[in-house]
């Protein structure tokens, strides 16, 4: 079993910054894939950005430039650098964890709302 710990997310004004963390324990393994995926009231599920444990990365269109992932594979780590925030990205934002054998889980969620 897996267990993600989410934390960040809150209210920001447009163009500002924000940062979320994804803790992963327990049975991780060596090869898997984490990210965030979001879903804003109404709308289906949307990937944000996910990277591999060898660090390749994918970003949606719509975030590219202005969001970076990044993970620490020692400390089984995710984190998610949000800048020039913009009031579509308001949203639910899922840590989510995919491993090489095929598991999927997903983290509690945190809200990302806008501040105006």
């Amino acid at each position: 079993q897996v267990q993600l710990v989410e934390s960040g997310g809150g209210l920001v004004q447009p163009g500002g910054s924000l940062r979320l963390s994804c803790a992963a324990s327990g049975s991780i393994s060596s090869s898997n894939t984490m990210g965030w995926y979001r879903q804003a009231t109404g709308k289906q599920r949307e990937l944000v950005a996910v990277i591999t444990s060898g660090g390749d990365t994918n970003y949606a269109d719509s975030v590219k430039g202005r969001i970076t992932i990044s993970r620490d594979n020692p400390k089984n780590t995710a984190s998610l650098q949000m800048n020039g925030l913009k009031r579509e990205d308001t949203a639910e934002y899922l840590c989510k964890l995919h491993r090489q054998s095929g598991q999927i889980y997903w983290g509690q969620g945190n809200q990302v709302n806008d501040k105006s």
